[in-house]
Parts: C-alpha cells; sequence; structure tokens
C-alpha cells in the first residue's frame, strides 16, 4: 500500500447531534481536515459529490480553497458525476484548482449513482438525445474533458480580438500540465473499468459495485482491479495505473472508538440500485488494531491497489475525524505496508 487518504462525503444536518450543521461547516471543516491529515502524514484528501443533498456539492472552490492551504497532500474528488457536467467549463475550474495547488489534484469522475432527485441532470440542462441513456451521456461529456484537458489547441481565434492570440487555434485557459494523467474513473462494473482503461484513466473503486458474480465483494472488486490492469496493458500505455479502493476502516484504541465502533460486526450487503440493477456493498472494518491488520490483509482488493482511501463520519467533527485517521496511519498502516 503506497497512498493512504481519507474521503469525506460532506455531509450536514441542522440536527443538535450533529458537528457539522450548516453547508459552510461542511465546507470549512473540510478544509481544516485537509490540514490536519496533511501534518498527521495522510498522502491525500478526497470528497464526493453530490447535487441536490445536505453533503458536497461544488467542489472546485473547495479544492482551490485546500490547495492555497496546503503544500504536499494530494487533493482529490471521489467522484463527480459527469451527467451533471459542461466538460470545457470543467476543464477550466480543474485547470485553475490544480495550478492553484501546484499539480496535485488527483479527479476522479464517473456516470453517477442514483441521486435525490429523479433526472437531476436535466434541471442542470443536460439531456441525453434519442437512442443515448444517461450513462452514456456521461462517458460522452467524459471523453471531452480528456480530449480538451491535453492541452491542444480546437477553437478558431477571432481575426479582430480583444487582446492578441498566440497563432493557430486556440486551447481553454488556465490549462494545467499532466492534469490528463490524474483522471481517474469510478467504475462499477467490470466492463467500464476496462473502459476507463482503454482511454488512460486511474481507475477508483468505491464501496459498492454491481454484483457481477455472487463472490465476496472484496474478491470480486480484486477480479475488477485486474482486469482493468490487463485492458490498460493491452492498451499501449506507457505509464503506470494508479488504483484505489475505499473502506471504512477504524482502529478502537480509545473508549469513544468503542462507544461509536466496538459493536460494528459489518459484512458485505446486497441492495439495488434503481429498480433493476443487484449491487453488492462493502463490508466496513472496527477492530483492535492487531486484528485489524489481520483483517485487512485477507481483503484482496486492497492487497492488489495502491491507495487506500479511509471513508470518514464527518460529523463527529474534525479532531475526531483526525484521531481516525491518525489511528491508522500510527498502529494499522506500517503493519499493511504502507511506507
Amino acid at each position: 500500500m503506497k497512498h493512504i487518504g481519507f474521503l469525506s462525503f460532506g455531509h450536514w444536518t441542522p440536527s443538535p447531534q450533529s458537528g457539522t450543521r450548516s453547508a459552510a461547516d461542511a465546507l470549512l471543516q473540510s478544509i481544516d481536515l485537509a490540514v490536519a491529515a496533511e501534518e498527521l502524514g495522510a498522502d491525500g484528501a478526497y470528497f464526493r459529490v453530490h447535487h441536490f443533498a445536505r453533503q458536497l456539492a461544488s467542489p472546485f472552490p473547495l479544492l482551490a480553497a485546500i490547495g492555497a492551504r496546503t503544500k504536499r497532500i494530494e487533493i482529490g474528488t471521489a467522484v463527480i458525476d459527469m451527467r451533471y457536467e459542461n466538460p470545457l467549463y470543467m476543464a477550466e475550474d480543474a485547470g485553475s484548482a490544480d495550478l492553484i495547488a501546484g499539480g496535485r489534484l488527483q479527479l476522479g469522475i464517473s456516470r453517477g449513482s442514483p441521486e435525490q432527485v429523479i433526472d437531476g441532470f436535466r434541471y442542470f440542462g443536460y439531456a441525453p438525445p434519442e437512442g443515448e441513456s444517461d450513462a452514456d451521456m456521461a462517458r460522452r461529456h467524459t471523453e471531452v474533458l480528456l480530449e480538451v484537458l491535453k492541452g491542444e489547441g480546437f477553437a478558431k481565434p477571432n481575426p479582430r480580438p480583444m487582446f492578441s492570440n498566440p497563432p493557430g487555434l486556440l486551447r481553454l485557459e488556465p490549462h494545467s500540465e499532466g492534469l490528463r494523467e490524474r483522471i481517474w474513473w469510478g467504475a462499477g462494473t467490470n466492463g467500464t473499468a476496462e473502459w476507463a482503461a482503454k482511454l488512460g484513466m486511474n481507475l477508483q473503486s468505491s464501496t459498492l459495485k454491481i454484483d457481477e458474480s455472487g463472490e465476496p465483494f472484496h474478491i470480486q472488486q480484486a477480479k475488477q482491479i485486474r482486469l482493468f490492469r490487463e485492458a490498460w496493458k493491452a492498451a499501449g500505455h506507457t505509464r503506470t495505473p494508479r488504483v484505489s479502493v475505499s473502506r471504512s476502516i477504524f482502529a478502537l484504541v480509545s473508549d469513544r472508538d468503542r462507544m461509536y465502533f466496538g459493536h460494528d460486526d459489518s459484512q458485505d450487503q446486497i441492495g439495488f440500485l434503481g429498480e433493476k440493477e443487484r449491487a453488492i456493498f462493502g463490508r466496513s472494518y472496527a477492530a483492535e488494531p492487531d486484528a485489524l491488520i489481520e483483517q485487512l490483509k485477507a481483503d484482496e482488493a486492497i492487497a492488489e491497489a495502491d491507495t487506500l482511501l479511509l471513508t470518514v463520519p464527518n460529523q463527529l467533527g474534525v479532531d475526531y475525524n483526525a484521531h481516525v485517521i491518525e489511528a491508522i496511519l500510527k498502529h494499522v498502516a506500517p503493519g499493511m505496508g504502507w511506507r
């Protein structure tokens, strides 16, 4: 395991029991947690994007703010729903955030999952044309994004511009060199993992995937990763791809840990995405550090990946979540071969 970061969904609720009671709390605490995670030695700060929900939504102001407050830690998303995105405007926002962060952006994108409203992307002005599904539309948006991130000119310049132009066709600005190689695809199936490999995107595999074999979650996910790497090799890419998996993992090192998570006896769960897609949801892990190390070593997908994203209970506050991250880095990660 080369990299360990955290993944926050940025939940907030006005409930008195929540430590994150407003959207402002969620955003500002996300910045503070990223700063704390960097100080603790974590490798990444990642955020989930959901629309029409009391969670983090527009990611680029947050990523830019974290980029300005930190120096080393990777900053990313896991994931942005491409059904909702204008890929050209997104490329400008992403380029700006990456330049502010000094080239540390790791941008996870996907076709999205069931959202809070029906066809929410239509409210954003996007609708798949006849014969195209919303997933097709997301992949089309993605292909446009990947193309413009190359930094090649494609737009014909005005012969009488307000400001002078460089020669030739114009590209989007600001352009951040190298960002194209730091785009990740959140794959829910083996097929979309292989599609991502062909397009030269890194792979993010979450805590759920479509159940394609009936096997335990971590075995299905490990197979997905192997298929991704085989497709990457077949595509002839020269660089080595990165692969992340997400897990809920808690090292029980304090009475508070045991109160919150000590009774967790989690197993894989089966559910449905939409009406027909049978999905498998991976288990959570909570145990004393020595037992936790042995459990995690038996997780085949963690062994296959180079990056582990720890999903954090953000409504428990910055201090407690920093403790959760520190407990993993100090008591568990070295036993997993981290650094």
